[in-house]
């Protein structure tokens, strides 16, 4: 028997129909991730699910006493302490538990079986776990909610959801408060989960590994599709190819019969073959094309090429107000590093993040700094700098003081605030386009370092794929300091852990992160557990110690082949142009063709050393 099933729903908001009779069955124990574009209806149907809102048409049904758990939109408050309040969102255990207090012996036998069933003993560990997976210690479960800000308040608000342990969890956008380490929990968590739930993510990572379906809101309707989000995308893909290599069979069917009508529609000699052909042709199918948006693409300007090391900390010591929050600091950037930053909020990424930037100066140690540097430095809560009555255009004609108006179009251009949306305040702007206008002013004189602190948080999947793309072309540094795993397999190439009060290398990938994330949360079972972690710990560190500089090998003759496939499908292209073949280009012509080969040679060593750098990895796992 379904869970829910949603049956011709049809919802109009505002003058628009985001909902046409759209379908969907929820099974128990089913995991489904909700995705579409902005404005699509995704929140908009999980109200309707929640029963927030009543449809226009159709009807949602949710099987008998079946129950709904959400993330309260207001952020909780008040004096009771972080797990009082998760605790709370069990009314039928409170409910239970206030009900013995009165209860004659026949019910309160009836009580106590039910409060056994839902395992009402273990509902303060339970609380605690789930607090401490997203980054509350045991101290920190004890103070008042009313202590912490908002971002903070919004993880106990998804922690009484996911405490409440419904049949059907909803969730939107459940990563938007988190850092990195709670992200991955909350993947852990959800793959863990025994009942349905249904999840508004642009977290590939979480779409990949912690649902078991994708349903696709698309023009009203949904369609659903098994196994994550990339295999959503495959299965879209062929999709798409399979319809466009219909469309154009079937479009050149119709441009032969339309060709007969044409000649021959007058003819009386050929007037029956004519309507027999305009019969054919209003029998051909419609093949419905797939209207995607204009594909989103990011493009950071190319910097200028500054000696090695760009930036150097030498037991550096940052803080605020004279008491340090990072102590004695020793690493050094250049200009091919991808460095992500692990480590849970409040341990000092930002800090580090704003060091770097210039943002805040050193209480003690020594920075260097390549004469020529420029960093560009993107944060979140930057949006706040911003003129909501001013334009993109305005902000950065404002940050641009000696371009040109076409020079700073095209600056904005490159993360497509195309013209109408270069010249809409700022006010009317969504998160995501305030977001691209962020990049485009911490991109826009070319910096051979980048610093971005959480750029994907009101990005969708096409705008974060953009990213990851512009990233991989990007000529300069980058540190990034995000929650989303999946950009961080993407673009990174060395960890850095922000822990303990400092920084250092972590010489391992991000699975190995997650391990370890695991086993520190994994409580002492026996007295000698935690000798036996250690020593397990302490193996594992000697293997990632000794396995660090062939997993560095490995990934510079990575990146070193990806940069001559490159640069041999740049030279392809510049041998194809005409021009390469007239007079006085014989030079030209003879270096690039001598460049080619090159490549080649290059190419063949560096994917020589790439598969020996992995096979002596896969020997030392």
């Amino acid at each position: 028997m379904s869970l829910l099933t949603i049956n011709a729903v049809t919802i109009r908001l505002g003058g628009r129909t985001l909902l046409d009779g759209a379908d969907l069955t929820i099974d128990p124990g089913r995991r489904i991730g909700l995705v579409g574009r902005n404005g699509a209806g995704k929140s908009t149907l999980l109200r309707a699910i929640a029963g927030e809102i009543a449809p226009d048409g159709g009807d949602v049904r949710l099987a008998a006493r079946a129950r709904i758990a959400t993330v309260a939109q207001e952020a909780p408050s008040g004096p009771a302490s972080l797990l009082d309040t998760v605790l709370q969102g069990d009314s039928e255990r409170l409910q239970l538990l206030a009900e013995t207090e009165s209860a004659d012996p026949g019910r309160l036998a009836e009580i106590h079986e039910r409060l056994r069933a839902i395992a009402a003993d273990s509902a303060p560990a339970r609380a605690a776990a789930i607090l401490a997976g997203l980054g509350f210690d045991e101290a920190a479960q004890q103070r008042a909610v009313q202590e912490y800000s908002g971002g903070w308040r919004m993880r106990v608000a998804l922690a009484t959801a996911l405490f409440a342990n419904p049949d059907l969890l909803l969730l939107d956008e459940p990563t938007n408060h988190l850092d990195l380490e709670a992200t991955l929990w909350l993947e852990s968590w959800l793959a863990r989960f025994p009942g349905a739930a249904l999840v508004v993510s642009h977290d590939r990572g979480l779409l990949d590994r912690a649902v078991q379906a994708i349903a696709f809101l698309d023009r009203g309707k949904i369609s659903v599709t098994p196994g994550g989000f990339d295999e959503f995308v495959r299965i879209r893909t062929e999709r798409a190819l399979q319809l466009s290599s219909e469309a154009k069979r079937i479009a050149q069917q119709r441009a032969h019969i339309q060709s007969f009508i044409d000649r021959f529609r007058y003819k009386a000699s050929k007037a029956r073959q004519a309507q027999a052909r305009i019969k054919a042709l209003a029998r051909l199918p419609e093949i419905e094309t797939l209207i995607e948006p204009a594909p989103t693409r990011f493009d950071f300007p190319e910097p200028a090429r500054i000696a090695p090391p760009i930036l150097a900390l030498d037991r550096v010591s940052v803080g605020y107000d004279g008491v340090p929050v990072l102590r004695n600091i020793s690493v050094s950037i250049d200009m091919d590093d991808r460095i992500a930053l692990l480590g849970a909020n409040g341990n000092g990424k930002s800090t580090l993040a704003k060091l770097l930037a210039g943002r805040l100066d050193p209480l003690s140690g020594e920075i260097r700094r390549g004469p020529k540097l420029r960093v560009g430095y993107f944060a979140q809560h930057q949006t706040d700098e911003l003129t909501e009555s001013e334009a993109p255009i305005d902000h950065m004609a404002r940050a641009l003081p000696r371009a040109t108006s076409p020079q700073v179009r095209s600056q904005l251009a490159r993360f497509g605030l195309d013209a109408d949306r270069a010249e809409t305040p700022v006010a009317n702007l969504s998160g995501g386009e305030k977001a691209r206008l962020l990049l485009a002013l911490a991109t826009r004189e070319a910096p051979q370092l980048l610093i971005l602190d959480e750029p994907t948080n009101h990005l969708d999947i096409d705008a974060r794929e953009a990213l990851v793309k512009a990233l991989a072309d990007f000529e300069g540094a980058v540190l990034l300091i995000t929650h989303d795993p999946h950009l961080v397999e993407l673009v990174a190439d060395r960890l850095w852990l922000v822990a303990g009060g400092t920084v250092r290398p972590f010489d391992g990938d991000l699975d190995e992160y997650r391990a370890l994330l695991a086993e520190q949360a994994r409580p002492a079972a026996k007295a000698d557990a935690p000798p036996r972690r250690d020593e397990r710990r302490r193996e594992r560190a000697e293997t990632r110690a000794a396995q660090a500089p062939l997993r560095r090998q490995a990934k510079e003759a990575e990146t070193l082949v990806a940069k001559l496939h490159a640069e041999r499908a740049a030279l392809e292209a510049k041998l194809t142009d005409p021009a390469m073949y007239g007079p006085g280009r014989t030079a030209d012509l003879t270096a690039a063709n001598m460049r080619l080969a090159a490549i080649a040679r290059e190419t063949a060593a560096a994917e020589e050393r790439w598969l020996e750098a992995e096979a002596a990895l896969e020997a030392t796992s």
